[in-house]
């Protein structure tokens, strides 16, 4: 690990300011993912400024049935929240299938919005990566790629983004609270927040230099009765997901009244399968159309070629997920 300076805060605005006139300084809260990458000479940065003591862990509704979720609340500590397991179980169930308790103990909400794909390209300094060293090449596009991209990725990068929990806040049209420099705030809505690789994959999200989160937004919805996170992986125990699927929706008799359909695993991004929504919203839920719906979605995958087996996987992920969220939430 290379020599880098430590700084503790104790207001958001002092941490904004500290992280912004430096280019090569980085918030630290859980430190999950950031301090490994460090250790394997990922990321360089020179200062860490430590934003733990920051009053950014409240978990509480807000104007309009709005659930505000602190950006520094812990991922554990948000899961078993009673206004998250009652009204958003989507999200618990996601959560609750992301990394092990103790990472779950140590990582924060923001945290894990900002955590950097798993790539084994983007973590082996030999290899090259625009992600890691822009122009370089991907090695992952001729190489290995089994885990990687089936949607949106570009000749620069085929990586996935790696979270669970950020798959279920896609589904569930979340909002993220940003503090800026000049001590105003701004929302990215959830959809915006993440960017596809493009000719930049060196940048995941569309925050600025210094820009802190201060919490993620919810809105009131009526899907805690029908919703559920369908992770498939190589093994159960800590292995991020191969494809997974979050499905959260409302009937009205028989019919799909609405529905929200977010795909991880397999973008540079949380995947919201549109093309899926649109094929099966005010429609009854039969077998055939859930197999329409998911079908819609899947025609638009670009498989490489050792993840072909993805796309395949998808279609049938959003068709069971479905099946599940319609006939009731056990929890």
């Amino acid at each position: 690990m290379r020599p880098f300076n430590y700084t503790s805060v104790n207001n958001a605005g002092a941490a904004v300011q500290t992280v912004s006139a430096n280019a090569n300084s980085q918030f630290l809260a859980g430190g999950t993912n950031l301090v490994d990458l460090m250790k394997e000479d990922v990321a360089r940065p020179d200062e860490l400024v430590d934003i733990t003591r920051l009053n950014l862990t409240q978990i509480r509704t807000v104007a309009n049935g709005i659930l505000s979720i602190g950006a520094l609340a812990k991922n554990s500590d948000t899961a078993n929240h009673p206004l998250v397991r009652q009204n958003y179980p989507l999200l618990t169930q996601a959560i609750l299938a992301g990394a092990s308790g103790q990472i779950r103990n140590m990582a924060t909400n923001g945290g894990n919005l900002n955590q950097r794909t798993r790539c084994p390209y983007f973590y082996d300094t030999a290899m090259p990566c625009n992600k890691r060293e822009p122009n370089s090449g991907c090695g992952a596009l001729e190489g290995i790629n089994r885990n990687h991209a089936i949607f949106g990725w570009s000749e620069h990068c085929v990586a996935t983004y790696p979270s669970d929990m950020a798959i279920a806040l896609a589904a569930l049209d979340a909002v993220v609270k940003v503090q800026r420099k000049d001590g105003t705030e701004r929302s990215i809505l959830f959809a915006d927040y993440h960017r596809l690789p493009g000719n930049h994959p060196e940048q995941d999200n569309t925050l600025e230099h210094g820009e802190l989160i201060a919490a993620i937004e919810l809105p009131k919805n009526n899907f805690a009765n029908h919703s559920h996170y369908l992770k498939v992986r190589d093994r159960t125990s800590y292995a991020f997901a191969l494809v997974s699927v979050a499905v959260a929706l409302e009937t009205e008799g028989d019919r799909v009244k609405q529905v929200r359909i977010a795909l991880g695993g397999v973008a540079h991004k949380p995947w919201r399968a549109l093309e899926a929504e649109k094929a099966i919203v005010g429609k009854s839920a039969t077998e055939a159309n859930l197999q329409t719906a998911a079908a819609a979605e899947i025609k638009n995958a670009k498989p490489l070629e050792y993840n072909k087996f993805k796309v395949e996987l998808a279609r049938r992920g959003i068709v069971r997920a479905l099946q599940i969220a319609i006939n009731g939430n056990p929890a």
